[in-house]
């Protein structure tokens, strides 16, 4: 008779810093490979399509029952599962809640663990913690895109959004485009500003020129590299708009959350790259059209517009085929380029899995036992 028994590995937070979840030179080789995976189809996700990018579990705005939450800002759950195959050959599931009031507790805004389980049992095989993790494999995408799509002689980076997600993909560009030395940024409180320039200050000598913008478009003009990465309400007038005639030819803009741009710019004058054309189809399907309105990232629109009859498929290129070689990057140095980025549970799969086959090598964690035997098998 095999063994039964289940044991599964837990890594807290400061387990996961020893493990290394924060070397972004390591995150971005992972999210390289990761992204070689999905251009070669071994890969699975949820949804009807195989590409969703998570179960939502919302809350309404009024609700009879006392103890049931109510809407608000980032006030949800979401369980996010996948398979990656490859070397990493692995199911697992980031699951998080979310909501804006944390801070005051003293908390960030979503709290977050991932699971790892064994492909053909479904046994547990860790449970770690994954703010962190999520936070670098975010980060670590925008690095990717900038490897393979900015040009090599970028120098000024413009950050929009002066938080944790512009933190990490400031890092990951510096491992990526090693000619940066002059950054930009437009945030909209005078303190995330300034904190974001002591940390760019403490952690990033090369930056020599340090510049606050006042308005987007003093934050476009003259960029290489643009990230932008802030919230704001669903609807695209509430979105900002990109003008074409600020955009330095050759700048790479890396797309993570809000950003809108004119349809003739989006066909005619800029190529489209997204993370995955299967993540924005499936959206397509949980989301009324136009998925754009509830969704705010710019490959929704991209999509919006194929399904519109209005952009050829061929005109969305997906990373993963650029960086397999089955469709060409850059073509010059003029060439404008947008990615956008949605986030995938596949990223989590992906660092989640190094970091855990780490901490058996290394002896880094507590086991612990959910049974010795089933008691109903």
């Amino acid at each position: 008779m095999s063994n039964s028994k289940v044991d599964f590995l837990y890594l807290n937070e400061e387990e996961m810093v020893k493990l290394g979840v924060t070397d972004m030179k390591g995150c971005v080789e992972s999210m390289e490979e990761m992204f070689r995976l999905l251009s070669r189809g071994d890969y699975a996700m949820g949804g009807s399509n195989g590409n969703s990018h998570g179960c939502m579990v919302s809350f309404p705005d009024i609700s009879p029952f006392p103890n049931m939450p109510v809407n608000g800002p980032d006030r949800r759950f979401m369980a996010m599962p996948a398979y990656l195959g490859g070397e990493y050959d692995m199911a697992g599931m980031k699951w998080y809640g979310s909501n804006v009031e944390n801070k005051d507790k003293g908390l960030p805004r979503s709290i977050l663990m991932l699971m790892l389980n064994d492909k053909e049992t479904g046994a547990p095989r860790s449970l770690m913690s994954a703010n962190l993790l999520s936070a670098y494999r975010t980060g670590a995408v925008p690095g990717v895109g900038a490897k393979h799509l900015a040009r090599r002689d970028s120098k000024v980076l413009g950050i929009y959004g002066p938080g944790v997600m512009n933190k990490t993909a400031l890092e990951a560009f510096v491992c990526t485009c090693p000619c940066l030395d002059t950054i930009k940024i437009k945030g909209r409180s005078r303190g995330s500003i300034e904190s974001f320039i002591e940390y760019v200050k403490g952690k990033f000598p090369q930056f020599q020129t340090i510049e606050v913008a006042d308005t987007l478009e003093e934050l476009v003009r003259g960029s290489d590299v643009i990230s932008m990465a802030t919230s704001c309400p669903e609807g695209s007038e509430n979105y900002p708009m990109v003008k074409e005639e600020w955009i330095k030819p050759g700048a790479f803009f890396s797309l993570p959350a809000c950003a809108n741009f004119e349809d003739d710019f989006l066909l005619n004058k800029a190529k489209t790259v997204v993370d995955n054309f299967g993540l924005y189809e499936a959206w397509t399907e949980e989301y009324p059209h136009p998925s754009f309105e509830t969704v705010p990232i710019i490959g929704t629109k991209f999509v919006d517009m194929y399904h519109d009859g209005i952009m050829p498929r061929k005109k969305i290129e997906d990373i993963g085929d650029i960086i397999n070689g089955k469709v060409p990057g850059r073509k010059d140095d003029d060439e404008i380029i947008l990615f956008s980025i949605g986030g995938m549970p596949v990223e989590d799969v992906a660092w989640g899995t190094e970091l855990y086959r780490k901490a058996l090598d290394q002896g880094i964690g507590t086991k612990l036992n959910l049974w010795d035997s089933p008691r109903m098998a």
